[in-house]
């Protein structure tokens, strides 16, 4: 099944050998305030993310619009990598109460985005747009890291930091390894705020 987050099956070792993980300053934002529950709706707690308007001023208009849209609200996480990163925000196909059997090969009714990398450095909480193998195909996915992935640098679209919540991130349950990830049963994005 095409994803729209496309990597190589094969990791690099320093993803297994994650090192802490430090607290990041909260900057000018805006925040995105994600609400995770378990596929049963039991809450796990809440994650922060501040996004770089400076470095992505159009993806950071994109994830903003869509939250105050409440187009991300009960989109689940189709794709989750121990130790490398969860994915979300297929608007189109990844509802929990929808048939998420095409989740992470959609994106929303917007048109997708150029893209805009920068210099920032994924590490652990960094967020990251998803795309095809297409440079400009970003839409409405984004991933957060789970540990460093500096093989992504100058590849894909870092958007924001993650500020609160590595607890959380990291208690989303895993998908399968041998199917690139995918979650059955996954957890969800309960409920998708914006904080300026």
């Amino acid at each position: 099944m095409f994803n729209k987050f496309f990597l190589s099956a094969a990791l690099p070792a320093a993803l297994l050998a994650a090192g802490p993980v430090l607290a990041q300053a909260d900057g000018p934002g805006p925040n995105l305030v994600i609400e995770v529950a378990a596929h049963d709706g039991t809450p796990k707690g809440t994650i922060v993310l501040d996004l770089f308007a400076d470095k992505a001023p159009n993806h950071v208009e994109r994830l903003t619009t869509l939250a105050r849209d409440g187009a991300y609200d009960g989109v689940v996480f189709h794709r989750v990598i121990a130790g490398f990163m969860a994915q979300t925000g297929d608007v189109e196909h990844g509802r929990r109460d929808g048939d998420t059997a095409l989740a992470g090969t959609g994106g929303s009714d917007l048109p997708d985005l150029q893209a805009e990398f920068n210099d920032v450095s994924f590490q652990a909480g960094t967020v990251g747009m998803a795309r095809s193998q297409h440079p400009d195909s970003a839409n409405s996915q984004f991933f957060i890291d789970l540990a460093p992935a500096t093989f992504l640098d100058g590849q894909y679209t870092a958007v924001g930091q993650l500020i609160e919540g590595m607890d959380v991130l990291q208690s989303i349950k895993t998908g399968d390894e041998a199917a690139n990830g995918a979650v059955e049963n996954p957890d969800y994005m309960a409920r998708v705020t914006v904080q300026d």
